[in-house]
C-alpha cells in the first residue's frame, strides 16, 4: 500500500472526525461508552479513540515512559487499567483530559500510538491481501480502527474474494462496506448502530469513484476534510 503523505493524512482526518469530531484530532477527548466485557462501561480516549480495555494501558505506559508533565500521576494507574474499572474515576479521567490538551509529549505519543497499533497493522492486512487503492486503506484502517480487524465473519457475508486471491479490489471493498452497513444498522448494540455514519461515508466517494482521494473535500459525519 504506497500512500503519498497526503493521502495518508486524508485517511487519518477521516478516522480523527470519526473519533473524536475533529480533522486535527481531539488528543483528550474521553467517551464512556457501555462497549466493555460483557458490556462493561468503559474509558475510551484520545486523537484516534483508544479503550481502557483494549490497548489504553500500551498508551498510557508510552507516555509515562516518555516523561510527560503528567507521568508521574498516571504512572499509579498502570497496575489498574484492565483490572479495576476506571469510567467512574474522576482523577484518571481529567489527567488524561489534561495530558491530551496540555502536553505535547502525549500528543507525540498517541500519533506514534496510533500508527504502530492501529494504521501499521491494517496497511499490512492490506498488502497481504493485494490492495493497494487510497480509498481502500481508509477503509481498511477504518475497520482496525473501529472493530480492531477485518471481521472473518462479515468476510464470508460476500461473494468476492480479495485480490490475492483473484478478486477485484473495487468489488471487495463496496460489498465489504455494503455487509458492514448493514451489520451495524442492524446491530443489537444500539451505539453500533449509530455508527453507519462511516460507511455512508465511504459509500459516497465509492460512487463517486474517488479511489485515489483525490476528489475534495470529503464530508466525514457532517464535517469537510479538504
Amino acid at each position: 500500500m504506497d500512500l503519498t503523505p497526503k493521502q495518508k493524512s486524508i485517511c487519518e482526518q477521516v478516522i480523527n472526525v470519526f473519533e473524536s469530531g475533529s480533522p486535527q484530532g481531539n488528543y483528550g477527548t474521553i467517551s464512556i461508552y457501555k462497549d466493555g466485557p460483557h458490556n462493561m462501561r468503559q474509558v475510551t480516549y484520545g486523537r484516534s479513540q483508544t479503550t481502557e480495555y483494549g490497548n489504553l494501558h500500551e498508551l498510557v505506559d508510552m507516555y509515562v515512559q516518555a516523561g510527560g508533565i503528567y507521568s508521574e500521576a498516571l504512572r499509579p494507574y498502570l497496575d489498574k487499567i484492565e483490572v479495576t474499572p476506571l469510567a467512574d474515576d474522576a482523577t484518571f479521567k481529567q489527567l488524561l483530559r489534561d495530558a491530551g490538551k496540555k502536553d505535547p509529549i502525549m500528543r507525540q505519543t498517541q500519533d506514534t500510538f496510533f500508527d504502530k497499533r492501529y494504521f501499521a497493522p491494517a496497511m499490512s492486512w492490506a498488502d497481504t491481501n493485494g490492495f493497494d487503492l487510497p480509498l481502500s486503506a481508509l477503509v481498511i484502517y477504518d475497520s482496525f480502527i473501529h472493530s480492531g480487524s477485518i471481521l472473518s465473519f462479515l468476510r464470508k457475508r460476500f461473494p468476492e474474494p480479495p485480490p490475492a486471491s483473484g478478486g477485484d479490489e473495487r468489488t471487495w471493498i463496496t460489498q465489504y462496506v455494503d455487509t458492514r452497513q448493514n451489520w451495524l444498522a442492524n446491530h443489537e448494540n444500539r451505539i453500533l448502530r449509530n455508527t453507519i455514519y462511516r460507511t455512508e461515508c465511504f459509500k459516497t466517494e465509492i460512487d463517486r469513484n474517488n479511489w485515489d482521494l483525490t476528489q475534495l473535500p470529503i464530508v466525514a459525519n457532517g464535517i469537510s476534510i479538504s
